[in-house]
């Protein structure tokens, strides 16, 4: 009898074998996650050496793709870096700059091309679900901008009645919450925020299975004000920052769980990095660039280097570490590498950078990059190892008494008021200004920088025999 059973036995565990999800064609265009974080420090990952805040999740993506430790957001404010990564283009090229509000009447132009608009053109689904932050009239709202999807708030979190200075410096209307060009809510609250954009993903992941998609996860948090649910509330060793930390982690682990259940895992490219540095007036709310000098709304390295991870198991070698130079606006041109679509027909800064993501060249296509502020203010220049700084004034702690549970601390302001050079691969720190040993490299960045002037212009310079640039929109290419 039981020799009977045993093949009956043998084809029930190949049965319940092949219910196992299964991987999808990966003939076809790879689906895009880019995950996105708010304010968030070069340290606040555990793999880029926070001491105290726990992300396994991350982690594990570091090791299963590849790590950038000299990755440049767009700029070092909201708006403007949101621009970049989504148009690769330098903010300032498409006039956006500073952090939009409910009191600002413009945003993102229709003549540009997002990188969903992109991707829809190529056939894929879209979704964004978190912050969105380029506009918040009907004409520049996601959906406007080839998403099919929208759920989540306009601009920033703190930009409602509940801002600790409202009254004597803000006058914030209610904040609403969006389902698509919807107000379905006005947020009083904001602790269920982070898991109701982590469901929203997976079902979207759920939902598009047979499609290739492009998922865009921008999170309100870590900006202030912080806001964590109770699965995450009191976890972290770093205190509630770390726990909102600890919980944007459990979400990644959530979307990278959602495509292996999905068959999805081989053939997605998941990004995950943020906007700008640490918030750092507001003391143990915010976070730590820590190598690193400053934060954010400065053009120092604490202001625009930010953590980058980033799988793709189809096509990325595991567990590499890559020092080489990459900036936000280069990422649309490399999804548009990665999933054969068509570039925007205006001109971007951005270039293709996969050689340099997939360790085959340790040589940028960019000759150097370019760090704006303010309006059109050129503040910096990365250029090889070295990143060079122009008089400029800029905001710091340094000597303040920082903020403290969501009350901002005060800064003060600093006249750089000579050209400063540094080392930043042997001082990552920037604590020693070599401007007068490398006379050279000073000249061949100036040399750089006037040419980017002559394209984007500066507003704090007007060069010999040439015009100073207004902000917007310049086609000289």
């Amino acid at each position: 009898m039981y020799k009977y059973l045993l093949p009956v036995f043998t084809l029930f565990i190949i049965a319940c074998k092949n219910k196992e999800p299964q991987p999808k064609d990966t003939t076809r265009p790879p689906n895009v996650v880019l995950i996105f974080t708010d304010d968030q420090g070069y340290q606040d990952v555990g793999v880029f050496g926070s001491p105290n805040i726990e992300t396994p999740h991350l982690d594990q993506m570091a090791k299963d793709g590849i790590k950038l430790t000299s990755y440049y957001a767009a700029q070092a404010v909201c708006s403007a870096s949101r621009a970049g990564i989504l148009t690769g283009c330098y903010p300032n090229r498409i006039g956006i700059h500073n952090a939009l509000g409910p009191g600002n009447t413009h945003g993102i132009n229709s003549t540009e091309t997002t990188m969903a608009e992109m991707l829809k053109a190529n056939g894929y689904k879209t979704a964004i679900f978190g912050k969105w932050h380029l506009g918040h009239y009907p004409e520049f709202m996601p959906n406007r901008h080839g998403f099919d999807e929208f759920f989540g708030i306009p601009y920033s979190n703190d930009m409602w009645p509940f801002h600790p200075q409202q009254g004597p410096i803000f006058n914030f209307p209610d904040l609403p919450l969006y389902e698509n060009e919807m107000v379905i809510d006005t947020l009083t609250e904001q602790s269920q925020l982070t898991t109701q954009i982590t469901e929203r993903s997976v079902d979207f992941i759920t939902r598009n299975k047979d499609n290739p998609f492009f998922l865009y996860v921008p999170h309100p948090q870590p900006h202030v004000p912080l806001f964590v649910s109770n699965k995450f509330k009191g976890k972290s060793k770093r205190g509630l920052y770390g726990d909102v930390i600890m919980e944007i982690d459990w979400s990644v682990g959530q979307i990278i769980s959602a495509l292996k259940k999905n068959g999805l895992e081989e053939n997605t490219i998941v990004i995950f990095t943020s906007d700008n540095g640490p918030w750092l007036s507001y003391g143990n709310h915010a976070g730590s660039a820590l190598p690193l000098r400053e934060g954010k709304g400065t053009a120092w390295e604490g202001g625009q280097r930010e953590p980058f991870i980033m799988k793709y198991p189809k096509r990325l070698k595991a567990g590499q570490v890559i020092d080489v130079p990459v900036m936000a606006i280069d990422m649309l041109p490399t999804i548009a590498e990665l999933t054969n679509s068509n570039l925007p027909e205006l001109t971007i800064d951005g270039k293709n950078v996969w050689s340099v993501i997939a360790g085959e060249s340790m040589e940028s296509p960019q000759k150097a990059y370019f760090f704006y502020y303010r309006v059109n203010e050129l503040f910096g220049v990365r250029y090889g190892k070295w990143k060079m700084y122009f008089p400029h004034r800029y905001r710091t702690m340094e000597g303040q008494e920082p903020g403290k549970d969501g009350q901002p601390g005060e800064y003060r302001m600093i006249d750089l008021e000579e050209i400063e050079l540094y080392d930043v691969v042997n001082d990552i720190g920037e604590t020693r200004n070599v401007a007068n040993d490398y006379p050279e490299i000073v000249a061949e960045i100036k040399l750089l920088a006037n040419d980017m002037r002559s394209r984007l212009g500066d507003s704090l310079l007007e060069l010999e025999g040439s015009e100073t640039r207004e902000p917007g929109r310049i086609q000289t290419e």
